[in-house]
């Protein structure tokens, strides 16, 4: 594969190859130690910072032993077929493995259910061609060929695939409807966390509609025209309306569950037979018992 670099904005070779392939960001590091990607027919580290015209060679023939372990969990897998899976993921289940954490991710357990999974994103990713956070919960898209990860990753890179969640909002929410457009960029000030701002930052639109007015709550739909890390429980924070129970992003004690915010919908073509998919989830027990101790709002009264 060759790449030539358009707007490098003097960026480090790990982080624009992350941001313009399907490679993460270990993998790229681990292919530049081994000589795996050249920069002008050259040698280069993984500080090199990109210059625009420069020409990037990437060997995708690099080949690691995965150290990820796999383990057994129950997986609730709401579709499966010879290329794609679909999982209802549980609210506290990491996605993948990273920082130290290499055990009872959602990763670890699929590998115990199959061998089939794409290896496109690296030895820690494993068929996961996207991903949801650790406290949300709902659909999930699986990989389980290389061919299949590279059409559902020019779909997400498209938005051919519609999403839509559920979220409890704190406060009452006082538009039937909402568009949030606003970029979605690293926190300056704390590196675990995404903020709305100018600087280093993406197009970020997430579309809000409200669903059931509570006393001091409001369950809204979401859908995400882009998919920006945290996007969801960024643009509402910004907006005054925070997702409940959201340990990052609001300012109120959180308990273990953590953020009320659920995948529930899913529709794209299938990348190989070209079906027609959908997919619902319900909300978890915890999210939906909430919501039942609340007491609603008189809609024509609001």
């Amino acid at each position: 594969m060759q790449i030539i670099v358009k707007d490098s904005n003097n960026e480090r070779i790990d982080k624009y190859l992350s941001n313009n392939t399907e490679y993460s960001r270990s993998l790229i590091s681990k292919m530049l130690t081994n000589n795996y990607i050249l920069v002008n027919n050259k040698q280069i580290k993984n500080s090199y910072k990109v210059k625009d015209n420069d020409l990037i060679t990437i060997d995708d023939s690099y080949q690691e032993e995965p150290d990820i372990v796999p383990i057994k969990m129950p997986l609730n897998i709401v579709y499966e077929d010879n290329d794609i899976m679909v999982i209802d993921k549980p609210s506290g289940l990491v996605v993948h493995p990273g920082s130290g954490n290499y055990n009872n991710t959602l990763v670890n357990g699929l590998m115990y259910y199959t061998k089939e999974l794409s290896n496109i994103n690296g030895v820690e990713r494993p068929g996961i061609v996207h991903r949801i956070d650790k406290d949300t919960s709902g659909l999930l898209l699986v990989a389980k060929n290389n061919k299949t990860h590279n059409i559902l990753a020019e779909y997400f890179q498209n938005k051919k695939v519609h999403r839509e969640y559920i979220a409890l909002l704190k406060g009452i929410f006082p538009h039937d409807s909402a568009t949030i457009d606003a970029p979605i960029g690293r926190d300056k000030t704390n590196r675990q966390k995404m903020c709305v701002t100018s600087e280093n930052s993406k197009k970020a639109i997430t579309h809000l509609k409200v669903l059931k007015r509570y006393k001091g709550y409001t369950l809204v739909k979401a859908i995400l025209e882009t998919g920006r890390t945290h996007q969801i429980r960024v643009h509402t924070s910004y907006i005054g309306y925070p997702v409940y129970n959201d340990p990052v992003y609001s300012n109120a004690k959180a308990t273990e569950f953590g953020q009320f915010l659920h995948s529930s919908e899913m529709s794209f073509v299938h990348p190989i037979t070209k079906k027609e998919m959908h997919f619902k989830s319900e909300l978890p027990k915890e999210f939906q018992e909430f919501l039942d101790s609340l007491e609603p709002i008189n809609q024509e009264t609001k």
